[in-house]
């Protein structure tokens, strides 16, 4: 047993969870989000331009968590820099707010949206490594997934809250650049509450922590990207996790698909599939994550038969209330996903600190990450004289993808676990 890690297991679950239900607040507006598409779609935007929302944010973190890894080595503390990257984040997202107020022309809203949701990006992508390495760091490895699982409970559970909230918007205000400003601002208030609740965490010095170092940033990335490349087992364990990518081109353009041809109402897609989306997330906080059912390799595997559930619905059985389901699914899978990914990453971690780990699987799957939202949106808007027959055809294309993620995912050894 870890006692010093396990003796602020209490603590850190309170902390983390009120880091993570502010945040929760703002998710459903910022990422994740049936939200943008529609607010982008009220603005004119093409599929493609919608397709790179999801663009921005891989590239964001992808590109840009090696200098996470290089800056934060010699930090033995790590809360300073996680606090830190979370507030000038919310920081980016209150300024879009504020600007929205000042600015009317459609063109040029959408111009100032991409470059603050890119810089909001790589705000992310240098601060999700060090979060997610803070997290592990945190927990002992018998409390890992239930600590996750409590913080995405409560995550999950302001998601739900601030869904409601953004149908009552939608339904009256529709989508108005003032009444999106203000969503926007509140956002990034919320967001900035979370920062700041990183005080609430304890962190406890690991023993086994390198030694400061003054190596360059070119020699650190070249140590780091040859460790990871001769770990054939993480290296399988990326190429199944390939299928997130793919969850997340499909929350870019599911809300789309039902709501341009399936008589669903763009307020009820904004409102209530985000609220299904994250009662299926809830479902697996409670049941995969404090209860800590099945092990992390079956996890890992029910996240891809799930995958395929929801993408079969979309192709054979798109309606009004299977949308429902399929939004639940989407937010179980993505959940698992979320409960999975960290404690993996830093099992098969061959060193103390994970940061580099967690820097360079980003930068490894990006040409698929990228490519794919883009790929989607630009065949949508090629194919869009098959109209919704599209979208059935990239869905059955991306179910074969995770048929392929399905297969690697029985090979990766996933080790002993201590639960």
């Amino acid at each position: 047993m870890d006692s010093p890690k396990d003796r602020y297991y209490s603590r850190n679950v309170f902390g983390v969870s009120t880091v993570e239900f502010f945040w929760g607040l703002g998710f459903p507006i910022v990422l994740e989000s049936t939200f943008l598409q529609l607010f982008l779609k009220s603005l004119g935007a093409s599929s493609l331009l919608i397709g790179s929302v999801p663009f921005l944010f891989i590239i964001g973190i992808s590109c840009f968590p090696l200098f996470a890894s290089y800056y934060s080595r010699n930090y033995r503390f790590k809360r300073p820099l996680v606090l830190g990257f979370h507030l000038v984040a919310a920081i980016l997202v209150f300024t879009f707010g504020v600007v929205l107020l000042m600015v009317r022309d459609a063109d040029q809203i959408v111009v100032f949206f991409l470059i603050f949701y890119a810089l909001f990006s790589i705000c992310l992508g240098i601060g999700i490594p060090v979060w997610l390495n803070y997290l592990v760091r945190i927990f002992s490895e018998s409390r890992t997934v239930p600590g996750l699982g409590y913080m995405m409970m409560f995550q999950n559970i302001g998601k739900i809250i601030s869904s409601f909230f953004i149908l009552k918007v939608v339904e009256k205000f529709a989508f108005s650049p003032t009444s999106a400003a203000w969503v926007f601002m509140c956002t990034g208030l919320v967001f900035g509450l979370g920062a700041i609740s990183f005080l609430l965490t304890k962190e406890v010095l690991d023993p086994d922590d390198p030694e400061p170092d003054d190596t360059s940033f070119v020699h650190h990335v070249r140590e780091a990207f040859k460790d990871i490349i001769a770990n054939r087992n993480f290296l399988l364990y990326l190429a199944a996790d390939l299928d997130f990518y793919v969850i997340l081109t499909v929350f870019s353009f599911y809300a789309n698909y039902a709501t341009g041809f399936y008589g669903v109402a763009p307020a009820v897609a904004a409102g209530f599939f985000v609220a299904c989306i994250y009662g299926g997330s809830i479902t697996v906080n409670i049941l995969l994550g404090t209860k800590n059912l099945l092990s992390l390799k079956h996890k890992f595997i029910l996240s891809k038969f799930a995958t395929l559930a929801l993408l079969f619905l979309l192709v054979f059985f798109p309606s009004g209330p299977v949308f429902f389901l399929i939004s639940f699914m989407l937010g179980f899978v993505r959940a698992i996903r979320n409960v999975v990914y960290p404690p993996s990453v830093k099992r098969f971690a061959s060193r103390p600190d994970a940061t580099p780990y967690f820097s360079m699987a980003p930068v490894l799957t990006l040409p698929f990450a990228a490519g794919y939202p883009l790929l989607f949106g630009k065949m949508l808007d090629e194919l869009s004289w098959m109209q919704q027959d599209s979208y059935r055809l990239l869905f059955g294309i991306s179910a074969l993808i995770i048929l392929v993620t399905l297969y690697l995912s029985f090979k990766i050894d996933f080790g002993r676990e201590q639960r």
